[in-house]
C-alpha cells in the first residue's frame, strides 16, 4: 500500500515513486475482546499489534502464537496473497522477500509488501505453515489499491482532529517517556529487554496505542478508516469459521484499537461500498536489507536492517557475535583488528550502556566502541562497517514456482545458463566478446538496457571503442522486477521483447541521430530480426532530413557499428550504403551550412565537425570520402564568412592530418590574427585551433612559431578590447593540463632573445639545429635496466 508519510501500518512500497505506504511505528501485542491474567492463555481472538520489521515484535509474536496455538493466522497484506502462502514455505524460499502486486493493464502500478527473517510477518506465517495452521491476509486488497487515483487516498488533509500535523506514534510515546530519538526508546522498552516473557511490555503499548487514537482519530490518514473496515470483516470471518479462542491477528499497533471497535457489518460495508477496482496480479520477489532501510525512502523503514537480523539471529551474547562480525570485515579490507580489539570493544560498549543507563548495549553504544577501538577514531572504516553490516547486502530468493511472467521466466533462465546471478551487491564484470560465453552475456545485458530494465550499465575500465572488452556495472535492485513485467508486453522472451521493442522505438522516433542510435543498440545486442524494421526507418528519416547538423549528429553512431560491428559478429553490410549517403550529403551542406552562425550555434557545430572527421576516420574503404572531406575542410578554412571557431578548427584538423604543412597552417594563423580582424574573431578562432582537450596546447608547445603568432597577436589586443576577449581566451587554456600551461608560461616568460615565442631557429620547429649527445646518452643507463642488457664500455 502507499503513502507518503506512515505512522504505523502496512509495510509497503510503491514502486517508481520510492514512496511508500506502511508503518513505521510501533508494535504492541495485545488481546482485545478478551482478557487476559499474568501469562494465561486469552478468551477470545488474540490480536498482536506489532512493529513490522522489529525483532523484538517478532519474538513477542512466536512467544503468543506458541502459548495461544491458533488455528488461524490473520496477517496484514493484501487480501490477493492468500494463494502465495503455501510458497512461504518452500526451503528455496529466503528472506529478505516482499509481495509483489500490479496492474496486471499498467504493470508500472505496482506495489511490495517487504518481510525480513526478523518481520514478525514473516515469523507468523512461518509458525503458521510448520503447525498447520491457516493463514489468512486481511487488508484491503491491492485490487482497490492499484486503483485508485492517487494511491495515498489523503484526501489532501494535512492536519488531524484537533488540529496539528500527522503524527508517528512511536515519536508520541517516545516524547512522552523523556526520549528524544524514537528509535532509541524503542530498542530500550522493547528490542533489549531481557525479561523472561516476551510478550510483557505489549499490553502497556496496546493501551497507549489505544490512548492516541482517541486523541488523533486515524493520525492524518483518512485511508485508515477503510483498511481497518476491510480487517474486520475478514475478522468476523475468521471468528465464525474457527471459533473465536483460535483465531490470532499479526497487524500494525496501530490497527489493534480499531480492530476491537464495536461496529456493524453494515457500516464497514459502507465504507467499502464504490470502491475502484481494477485486475491484478500477484507474487513473491527477492527484496535486500538495503531496501529496507529508511534511507532508501521506504516510509515503514528502519534504520539498521543487518544490526536487527542480528539482534534476532542471536541465540546469545549479540554484543560479542557483533564485535566479532565487525573485526571479520574490517580484516577483509586489510584493517589491523585482534582478538584484544574485540574484547576491548565489548567492555567499551558495556560501559557506555551502564553510563546512559540503558539495559543492555544499543547500536549507539557498540557503534562509538567500534569507531574508537576497531577504527581507532577514524570514520572511514566506520563508514565500511555501517554499509554492509548495520545495513547490509542482503538479498532474498524465492523459489522458482513463484508467479511470474513469462519474460521474467526466460530472464531467470538466461541468468542461469549464462551464470549471471543477480546480486544486490554492485560489482563490475569484464567481458571479452571474443568468446561465447561473453558475447551472450553481452548481448543479455543490451538488450535488458533496450527494454529499460537497468539491471547493467557500460561502466568506464578496460572496455573502449574498437576493442573486444566491455565492462558492466551491476546490480539487482527489487524494483526490476516490475520494470521487467512491464517489458512483458513486448514478448515472452528477451530477445522476441527487445526485436518489438526495437521495432516499435524505430517507428516513434522523430529525430535521425535516435534512429542511429537504436541501430548501434541493436547490433550491440545482437537483434538481427530487428534491423530490417530500424534501417527502413533510418533510410526513410535521412532521405527526409535536410538539417547537416542532424545528419552530423547520426554519422558517428553508424561508423561505430560498421567499423565494430563484426567483434560480435553482427552483419553490417545494411548499414554501408546509408552511412555513404550520409557523408555525401554531410560534405556537400557542411559549408553553406556553417555561414553566419552565431557564437552558440558555431560551437556546437564544432562538435558536429570532430564527431563526423572521427566517424570517416573509422568507416571502412572511405578514402574517396576523406579526400572529399578534406576538400570541406580547405573551404571552411579560408572562408572569412565562416565563423572563426569552425575556421580554426578546420586548420587543426588539415594540420593534424597532414594535409597542410605548418608553414602554410601559420600564414593561415597570422592571417586570422591580423590587425584587422576584430578581437572577438580572432579569440574564436584561436579556441577553435587550440582550444579545448584536443591537444593544442602540445602543439603550441612544440612549435614556437605558432606560439609566437599567439602572444605577439595577443599582447597588440586594445586594452578596451581585452576585457571582451579574456573570458574566451580562459577558457581555451583552462582545458590544457598543468604541466602544458606551466610549459607555455615559461616560454612566454623567456621571451625572443631567450628562446622564447618569436625566436626562430633553423631546422625544425621547437628543436636544436643538431643533436645533444650528452642529454641523449643521459638515457641509456636506464634503457639498458629497463631491457635488461648489459652496458657496453
Amino acid at each position: 500500500m502507499t503513502s507518503r508519510s506512515r505512522p504505523t501500518s502496512t509495510p509497503t512500497f510503491t514502486a517508481g515513486a520510492a514512496s511508500t505506504a506502511g508503518a513505521t511505528s510501533t508494535s504492541t501485542a495485545e488481546a482485545t475482546s478478551t482478557s487476559t491474567s499474568g501469562r494465561g492463555l486469552p478468551r477470545g481472538p488474540l490480536v498482536l499489534g506489532v512493529r513490522h520489521h522489529g525483532p523484538g515484535s517478532a519474538r513477542g509474536v512466536r512467544a503468543a502464537l506458541d502459548a495461544a496455538e491458533p488455528a488461524v493466522v490473520l496477517i496484514e497484506g493484501p487480501a490477493e496473497a492468500d494463494a502465495l502462502v503455501a510458497l512461504a514455505g518452500d526451503p528455496d524460499m529466503r528472506p529478505p522477500v516482499a509481495l509483489l502486486a500490479h496492474a496486471v493493464d499498467d504493470p508500472g502500478r505496482a506495489a511490495f509488501w517487504p518481510m525480513a527473517a526478523f518481520s514478525p510477518e514473516w515469523v507468523a506465517i512461518r509458525w503458521a505453515l510448520d503447525r498447520g495452521a491457516a493463514v489468512r491476509f486481511i487488508d484491503l486488497p491491492a485490487a482497490h489499491t492499484l486503483a485508485a487515483a492517487d494511491p495515498t487516498w489523503d484526501d489532501g488533509e494535512d492536519e488531524v482532529a484537533g488540529g496539528g500535523l500527522r503524527i508517528d506514534p512511536v515519536a508520541e510515546l517516545a516524547g512522552a517517556a523523556g526520549y528524544e530519538d524514537a528509535e532509541r526508546w524503542w530498542e530500550d522498552v522493547v528490542e533489549l529487554r531481557g525479561d523472561d516473557d516476551p510478550t510483557a511490555p505489549f499490553e502497556a503499548l496496546a493501551e497507549a496505542m489505544g490512548a492516541l487514537r482517541e486523541a488523533y482519530g486515524h493520525g492524518g490518514h483518512p485511508r485508515d478508516l477503510v483498511r481497518e473496515a476491510h480487517m474486520r470483516i475478514r475478522l468476523r470471518a475468521a471468528r465464525k469459521e474457527f471459533g473465536d479462542d483460535a483465531v490470532a491477528v499479526v497487524c500494525g499497533a496501530w490497527h489493534v484499537p480499531a480492530l476491537g471497535r464495536k461496529t456493524t457489518v453494515a457500516a464497514d460495508r459502507a465504507l467499502l461500498k464504490g470502491l475502484p477496482k481494477v485486475k491484478t496480479e500477484t507474487t513473491w520477489v527477492p527484496w535486500t536489507h538495503r531496501r529496507l532501510a529508511r534511507r532508501s525512502g521506504y516510509g515503514a523503514g528502519i534504520e539498521a536492517p543487518g544490526w536487527y537480523a542480528h539482534l534476532f539471529a542471536a541465540p546469545d551474547r549479540p554484543v560479542e557475535r557483533w564485535m566479532t562480525k565487525v573485526a571479520g570485515l574490517l580484516r577483509a579490507e586489510d584493517h589491523l583488528v585482534s582478538s584484544a580489539h574485540v574484547i576491548e570493544a565489548v567492555r567499551l560498549a558495556q560501559t557506555l550502556a551502564a553510563l546512559r543507563g540503558r539495559p543492555l548495549p544499543g547500536l549507539d553504544e557498540t557503534t562509538d566502541a567500534v569507531r574508537a577501538v576497531l577504527c581507532e577514531g577514524s570514520d572511514v572504516p566506520l563508514d565500511l562497517v555501517r554499509d554492509r553490516l548495520v545495513v547490509g547486502d542482503v538479498l532474498g530468493e524465492v523459489p522458482a514456482g513463484a508467479p511470474a511472467v513469462p519474460l521474467q521466466r526466460d530472464l531467470a533462465r538466461r541468468q542461469r545458463t549464462l551464470r549471471l546471478k543477480p546480486e544486490a551487491t554492485e560489482r563490475d564484470l569484464d567481458l571479452d566478446l571474443r568468446k561465447d560465453m561473453d558475447g551472450e552475456r553481452s548481448r543479455l545485458l543490451h538488450r535488458l538496457r533496450l527494454l529499460g530494465v537497468g539491471w547493467g550499465e557500460p561502466a568506464s575500465g578496460r572496455s573502449g571503442t574498437g576493442t573486444f572488452r566491455e565492462t558492466w556495472r551491476l546490480r539487482w535492485e527489487p524494483e526490476l522486477h516490475v520494470q521487467v513485467a512491464e517489458a512483458g508486453v513486448w514478448g515472452t522472451t528477451v530477445e522476441a521483447a527487445a526485436t518489438a521493442r526495437a521495432g516499435s522505438l524505430a517507428l516513434a522516433a522523430k529525430a535521425l541521430a535516435d534512429v542511429t542510435a537504436l541501430a548501434e543498440q541493436c547490433l550491440l545486442a545482437g537483434l538481427t530480426d530487428a534491423l530490417p524494421v530500424v534501417m527502413r526507418a533510418l533510410a526513410d528519416r535521412a532521405a527526409l532530413d535536410t538539417d547537416v547538423g542532424h545528419l552530423a549528429q547520426a554519422l558517428p553512431a553508424l561508423a561505430r557499428s560498421l567499423r565494430y560491428g563484426d567483434v560480435r559478429g553482427t552483419e553490417t553490410a545494411a548499414l554501408a550504403e546509408v552511412a555513404a549517403g550520409l557523408a555525401e550529403r554531410i560534405c556537400v551542406g557542411l559549408p553553406p551550412a556553417c555561414a553566419g552562425l552565431d557564437t552558440d550555434a558555431a560551437a556546437a557545430m564544432r562538435e558536429r565537425i570532430d564527431e563526423v572527421h572521427q566517424a570517416l576516420a573509422l568507416l571502412p574503404g572511405a578514402d574517396g570520402l576523406t579526400d572529399r572531406w578534406a576538400g570541406v575542410l580547405h573551404r571552411l578554412a579560408d572562408r572569412d564568412r565562416i565563423p572563426g571557431i569552425l575556421r580554426g578548427r578546420a586548420v587543426r584538423l588539415l594540420l593534424d592530418e597532414g594535409r597542410i604543412a605548418t608553414d602554410e597552417a601559420a600564414l593561415l594563423m597570422s592571417r586570422a590574427l591580423s590587425p584587422g580582424t576584430p578581437p572577438p574573431d580572432a579569440a574564436a578562432w584561436i579556441d577553435g585551433f587550440a582550444g579545448g582537450a584536443s591537444g593544442g596546447g602540445l602543439l603550441l608547445v612544440h612549435d614556437e612559431r605558432l606560439l609566437g603568432l599567439v602572444d605577439d597577436w595577443l599582447t597588440g589586443v586594445p586594452p578596451e578590447a581585452f576585457t571582451d576577449v579574456l573570458p574566451l581566451l580562459r577558457r581555451t587554456f583552462s582545458g590544457y593540463e598543468p604541466g602544458v600551461r606551466r610549459t607555455l608560461g615559461e616560454l612566454v616568460a623567456r621571451g625572443p632573445q631567450a628562446g622564447g615565442p618569436g625566436h626562430t631557429l633553423p631546422g625544425v620547429p621547437g628543436f636544436a639545429p643538431t643533436p645533444d649527445r650528452d642529454r641523449a646518452d643521459a638515457v641509456l643507463p636506464l634503457l639498458h635496466l629497463v631491457l635488461g642488457t648489459e652496458v657496453l664500455v
